[in-house]
């Protein structure tokens, strides 16, 4: 039997395994979602890239997409994959300059277009693109408004599709074919970082990168076939990519939805999915969603939904140190743990029960019902989303990796997942953690994690100098600050680069800060700055709504904004929710104290300020704030 080295020959094997069995789950044209078989998926593909062929694309070229996640997307990927053809991914919300970049530095043949808004973007700087032949777009309802020059083509989806199918009962073995041609270091895509510095770079990710991952996330997650998830992340980040094919190769299936509340949890109703992989702002939007109605209500309702979650709070708190799920850096004794908690978990209980019962069963509910677990990656989750989640019974499995690890190195594990950690590495994979002079450190010891296994990237396309300052002999400096427990699970503190370091010489991460200001229902967003300073300070994007209602309670008038955001009372509000969050009693050092902030009428975009996982790029805030920032140390 030949090996299951690439992506399309694992799911051929599923294929073959459950044919009839619903591989994706797409919205038509009334709004319904329809289902795509695995037999008829793989027929798709097959067609599809019979079309591909004929148009005269061969192994080995580049091709872009320029799409968010739909069913298309997915047929042109397994299409291309099997081919032997690399693809070169984006997000529909890159700007007209940045695909151009990329197209031009992947050295792009073909490049598939969402709409006509897309291609207008490829359009816009074709005379920069002299290898780009042609457009093919998924959505043909409405064509380019731009132009076609003389040296593009433009082909639809649909249209490429009916050739194949033409083209397929003259060619019938012709993808198995080139499936099984495809071997494990064989090139899959470059997907370019969005990075919180700098122009974008293309990470190489061979299906050895996936193959890997494939071979043992199911240790930590436990999915079967039938099982379904909600897809509402950007397909093009390799997180969303890495599950959507983790799901495919199980026999799950892909259902199609977009990360808005209006539209996301009507879809978890009709579709029932036991998976969602999402950002932690969804899950943060979520919990903000529940607290912003549930202030509607009456007081009696108010103070009942408070005190559940206290209670649900408390007693996860306790069921995580009987149960050996509270993480462990300094090595604490299991007999203590549980003989501190058991007692107040066996009086607990009764009202952690009561509360599931009377409260978070609607939300259980709310998520179809069939709920096991949500997938969070992509950036922190921050631990008061994750106490709340947890106090409610609805399971989150945080995870991390970076893009140049294809992604997925760690994820929470389902049968046993350890909160406040992203869990422990996956098999194999080999680690150490290391001090400012390279000196490696114990469990319970801060440092830079380096990893060493075969999904590491083959380096960042045609840039020599940029893989050689993070990959040497296969070890791949992650940047990040991690935190190991004796038992192998570990945390992420913060990037080595974003470390803050105060005039007096301490060393501060700012993510933690920033995830506990905006823990308050006053503060949507927050950067903290401070390098070379005496003190902390931090820009503060408000929660407006939050805002304008004290500032009706407290007769506060206004007409602008930024009148309301320079009243003093409004100043002096905001600097006590600052001063609750930040504090010794939540485990901050009186050098990690907020001093001065200023606050910001616009918040932080995606695109901008965020990168298209939601992170900083605080080379951009220091930019477009310096005289904010400049303000608040003089």
């Amino acid at each position: 039997m030949a090996p299951l080295d690439t992506v399309p020959k694992r799911i051929r094997e599923i294929a073959q395994k459950h044919p009839d069995m619903t591989a994706l789950l797409a919205k038509g044209k009334e709004g319904e979602f329809e289902a795509t078989s695995f037999r008829e998926m793989m027929e798709s593909c097959s067609a599809f890239s019979c079309a591909l062929n004929d148009i005269g694309v061969e192994r080995g070229a580049h091709v872009g997409i320029i799409s968010d996640n739909r069913k298309e997307w997915i047929l042109a990927d397994l299409a291309m994959l099997g081919l032997g053809v690399v693809d070169v991914p984006r997000g529909s919300d890159s700007t007209a300059d940045e695909i151009a970049y990329i197209l031009g530095h992947a050295e792009c043949e073909i490049a598939f277009a969402e709409n006509g808004a897309q291609a207008d973007k490829i359009i816009a700087n074709a005379h920069d693109l002299p290898l780009l032949k042609r457009i093919i777009l998924f959505d043909a309802s409405r064509s380019p408004s731009k132009k076609l020059p003389s040296s593009l083509e433009l082909s639809s989806f649909d249209e490429m599709m009916k050739r194949g199918s033409e083209l397929l009962p003259q060619k019938q073995d012709f993808f198995d074919k080139e499936i099984d041609k495809g071997s494990l270091n064989d090139l899959a895509t470059i997907i370019y970082t969005s990075g919180t510095t700098g122009e974008p770079k293309g990470v190489m990710l061979p299906h050895r990168s996936f193959i890997f991952q494939l071979d043992r996330v199911y240790d930590h997650i436990q999915i079967v076939p039938g099982h379904i998830l909600l897809s509402v992340l950007p397909v093009w980040h390799s997180f969303e990519r890495a599950v959507e094919y983790i799901m495919l190769a199980r026999g799950a299936a892909i259902a199609y939805s977009k990360p808005i509340g209006a539209v996301m949890l009507p879809d978890m109703q009709k579709v029932k999915p036991q998976w969602l992989a999402s950002v932690p702002r969804i899950w943060e939007g979520v919990r903000a969603a529940i607290f912003k109605n549930i202030s509607k209500e009456g007081k009696v309702k108010q103070l009942l939904f408070s005190f559940f979650v206290t209670v649900g709070e408390l007693h996860s708190a306790m069921f995580n140190m009987v149960t050996d799920r509270k993480p462990d850096f300094v090595g604490r004794h299991r007999w203590l743990d549980i003989l501190l908690a058991i007692i107040p978990l066996i009086l607990l209980t009764p009202f952690q029960l009561l509360g599931s019962l009377l409260v978070f069963g609607k939300l259980k509910a709310r998520l179809g019902g069939k709920f096991i677990a949500g997938i969070s990656g992509g950036g922190a989750l921050p631990p008061y989303v994750d106490r709340f989640f947890q106090a409610a019974g609805i399971l989150l499995l945080e995870g991390y990796g970076l893009t140049e690890t294809g992604p997925v190195l760690a994820v929470r594990k389902q049968k046993h997942p350890v909160h406040g950690t992203v869990g422990p590495l996956l098999a194999d994979i080999e680690h150490r953690v290391v001090d400012r002079e390279g000196v490696v450190l114990p469990p319970g010891r801060k440092g830079v994690l380096y990893v060493k296994s075969p999904q590491v990237m083959d380096g960042y396309y045609k840039r020599e100098e940029a893989t050689e300052a993070v990959l040497h002999d296969g070890w791949l400096n992650t940047g990040d600050i991690t935190l190991f427990t004796r038992q192998g699970e570990f945390k992420i503190l913060g990037r080595a680069k974003e470390t803050i370091v105060l005039l007096g010489g301490e060393n501060i991460e700012p993510v933690p800060i920033e995830e506990h200001l905006c823990a308050s229902d006053a503060i949507a967003q927050a950067m903290v700055v401070g390098q070379d300073k005496k003190f902390l300070a931090a820009l503060i994007v408000p929660e407006m709504e939050k805002l304008q209602q004290y500032a009706q309670e407290k007769g506060i008038s206004y007409i602008q904004a930024e009148e309301l955001l320079m009243n003093p009372e409004i100043q002096e509000y905001v600097h006590d929710r600052i001063q609750e969050q930040v504090n010794p009693k939540n485990g901050f050092k009186h050098f990690e104290r907020i001093y001065r902030f200023t606050l910001l009428p616009k918040p932080f975009e995606v695109g901008k300020e965020l990168t298209h996982t939601l992170k900083i790029r605080r080379s951009v805030v220091y930019k477009l704030y310096r005289h904010e920032i400049d303000s608040l140390f003089r």
